[in-house]
């Protein structure tokens, strides 16, 4: 569905690479996790898969068409983002932030009808913030801003979700309410997801695949339970863990020990 090809890029020429030669595939139904410490490229590796930035070398494709090749309509019918922080310059209430992912699909001086609005309210209920609609965007709390905006990604109706550092300055309870959020979303409406995060808990708790990053460079790729060891955490962020299979949840919980210095 979505997928990157040896994709490098650099922001300046002569300056090294931020992203060198990564290889991602995404496919239908997929939650993919793209993990790695501050610095290593997943961000930038996000923006390449999304289209806003453009591969110095390598190419992306989504759907098996070259993205570089699709009008910025086309791809945000297809792809929706949902930014580590959303700051605006008017006040929207929640309704009206959920509608604007209606845009892509409405043509040139066209008002949302009925049945945008339909499906910006249902978006609302799929991810619990229906209460939220009439609530001014700036005065909802860190978690509910953040189900409100991927319901703007869902009202957009793309095939592939992107999203950068989800939980990010979240506290621990909206955390787990992103998680389990992202969680069902993908089990339950088969929504296909590619997460950037340096969260191993959220990593480990609901990605099945996941991409390690560090230095703009892959160091491992495939299944969770078979990249996110002991070694690939050490070699990642320079710290001893223990990685185990939680006795209740079912799933990896990753502990660190120790950190390691040069």
């Amino acid at each position: 569905m979505l997928r990157a090809d040896n994709v490098s890029f650099r922001y300046h020429a002569g300056t090294p690479l931020v992203v060198d030669d990564v290889t991602v595939d995404i496919g239908p139904g997929d939650l993919v996790g793209i993990l790695g410490p501050n610095g290593s490229g997943k961000t930038t590796l996000l923006r390449l898969l999304s289209g806003t930035r453009v591969p110095t070398s390598g190419s992306v494709r989504l759907g098996g068409e070259p993205l570089a090749r699709l009008a910025r309509r086309d791809i945000a019918r297809r792809l929706a983002v949902v930014p580590q922080e959303t700051e605006l310059a008017f006040e929207y209430t929640a309704l009206e932030m959920v509608l604007m992912g209606r845009h892509p699909h409405l043509g040139l001086f066209q008002v949302e009808g009925p049945g945008d609005y339909a499906i910006a309210r249902e978006a609302l209920g799929a991810t619990g913030t229906a209460h939220l609609e009439a609530r001014a965007f700036h005065t909802l709390s860190g978690g509910e801003k953040q189900r409100v905006v991927i319901a703007a990604a869902l009202a957009q109706a793309a095939d592939v979700l992107l999203l950068d550092e989800p939980t990010a300055s979240l506290d621990l309870g909206y955390q787990l309410d992103i998680a389990s959020l992202l969680s069902t979303l993908n089990r339950d409406r088969g929504v296909t997801m590619a997460i950037s995060t340096h969260d191993l808990h959220l990593a480990a708790s609901i990605c099945r695949t996941l991409v390690l990053m560090r230095g703009g460079r892959v160091l491992a790729h495939g299944p969770a339970e078979a990249v996110l060891t002991p070694d690939h955490v050490r070699a990642l962020y320079d710290v001893d863990a223990d990685v185990h299979v939680h006795p209740h949840t079912g799933h990896l919980t990753v502990v660190p020990v120790r950190r390691l210095r040069p």
